[in-house]
């Protein structure tokens, strides 16, 4: 299940970023947390099964939204969780998200299945 980020799950959120390549270090998490709670163009969304398993956040660009980061706890992987969180916050926002340089691939690798 999608859920909206809140303030209260800035914790859980950093934990799930700092599985990410580049997100491993607490100043550049806190900058990336910063940013998503300061622009309001900038959406965080958790994705929750029986605990918080993923995180996603996109960023509006214009008509559109691009996906910036999306992580899934390593224990829960080749699930399909990742798919299942583009999908539904494809869903929520009612626009398919476009991918930057670094998470195009992955994106349209998602799409694929």
């Amino acid at each position: 299940m999608l859920v909206p980020y809140k303030k209260e799950h800035e914790k859980i959120a950093m934990g799930l970023l700092s599985f990410m390549p580049g997100e491993k270090k607490i100043k550049k998490l806190q900058q990336t947390m910063d940013h998503y709670e300061a622009d309001p163009d900038c959406l965080l969304f958790l994705w929750k099964q029986e605990a918080y398993v993923g995180v996603i956040g996109v960023e509006k660009s214009q008509d559109s939204y691009v996906l910036k980061d999306l992580s899934v706890n390593p224990s829960y992987r080749n699930e399909g969780i990742a798919t299942k969180m583009i999908q539904a916050a494809e869903k929520a926002l009612g626009a398919e998200l476009l991918g930057t340089r670094h998470t195009k691939d992955f994106l349209e690798h998602c799409k694929e299945k």
